[in-house]
């Protein structure tokens, strides 16, 4: 990957605030909640645009590395002029300092991620001009968890969602308590499932083939368990495949990508991660003429 666009675009800058939100930008701490944070990667055709950009959010998992994803879709950014916005939910909020797993599960000790990053992309809009009404969503492993979940909770803000690799799954189902399913969810978020709404989501799901080994997702008594997590599969391929059948019985339909030889790896998927958010986009441009 080259960095020529990021040098092009910031060498025509002409103040600090214009050069530190063009290419890789510096990390921002969000005004939701300034414990949270984001950065952008904006690409040059942003200084002459004249319509708002797209947006393709990379949401990071335990490990937090957002600004490599960022990084690693930059050259797509410049490709497709769109930007790319990765968001930073730190480890050890409220009073575990060892919580690993907070942001995963949409509500943490009165944290709502969910909302947290709707508030993230409208203030990452004040700073550049992008589309806030719909964007794209890809998450890996505990990004995968969040990625999903939140399409369940806000279908309407998402042109695409690629879900990769999550050690636990939300089925759609009334009778699994959450979060292995939807039972209480109305109660617990406010609304319903709008399965229709959900439909009209195009869903990407994304693993390695090798992606098998269970010692991080088979964790009785940890916070991140619940019993029954793995009546579903024991391995994250077994459980991306279940939530797969799961969502394609209630009518929602789904690309899946197994990629050959590859284990848990988050960069490993990225070329598929690209092909999706390409035909969406082609998609949307479409719909808009």
């Amino acid at each position: 990957m080259t960095s020529t666009p990021a040098i092009t675009a910031t060498a025509r800058t002409k103040t600090t605030a214009a050069f530190y939100v063009t290419g890789a930008t510096t990390q921002f701490a969000s005004r939701f909640d300034q414990r949270l944070s984001y950065c952008l990667y904006v690409p040059s055709v942003h200084e002459t645009a004249t319509e708002p950009l797209p947006l393709l959010v990379m949401q990071h998992g335990t490990g937090r590395t957002g600004p490599q994803y960022r990084d690693a879709m930059a050259e797509f950014a410049e490709e497709h002029g769109i930007v790319v916005l990765a968001p930073l939910f730190p480890a050890g909020l409220g009073d575990d300092p060892d919580d690993l797993h907070n942001f995963k599960f949409i509500a943490h000790q009165g944290i709502r991620f969910d909302l947290a990053l709707l508030a993230i992309v409208e203030e990452a809009a004040e700073r550049v001009h992008i589309d806030t009404s719909r964007f794209v969503l890809h998450g890996f492993s505990g990004g995968g968890q969040f990625a999903h979940r939140f399409l369940l909770l806000h279908p309407d803000r998402l042109a695409g969602v690629s879900i990769g690799a999550p050690g636990r799954v939300t089925l759609i189902d009334p009778e699994r308590e959450w979060w292995l399913g939807t039972k209480g969810f109305a109660e617990r978020f406010g609304d319903p499932v709008d399965l229709d709404l959900v439909r009209k989501v195009p869903v990407h799901m994304v693993i390695g083939a090798e992606d098998t080994e269970t010692w991080e997702i088979n964790n009785p008594g940890d916070s991140n368990w619940m019993d029954g997590a793995d009546d579903v599969g024991r391995t994250r391929v077994e459980r991306i495949s279940a939530l797969r059948d799961n969502y394609r019985a209630h009518g929602i339909d789904v690309a899946f990508d197994v990629v050959p030889g590859l284990g848990h790896d988050g960069m490993g998927v990225l070329e598929q991660v690209r092909g999706f958010a390409a035909r969406v986009l082609r998609a949307e441009r479409r719909a808009h003429g």
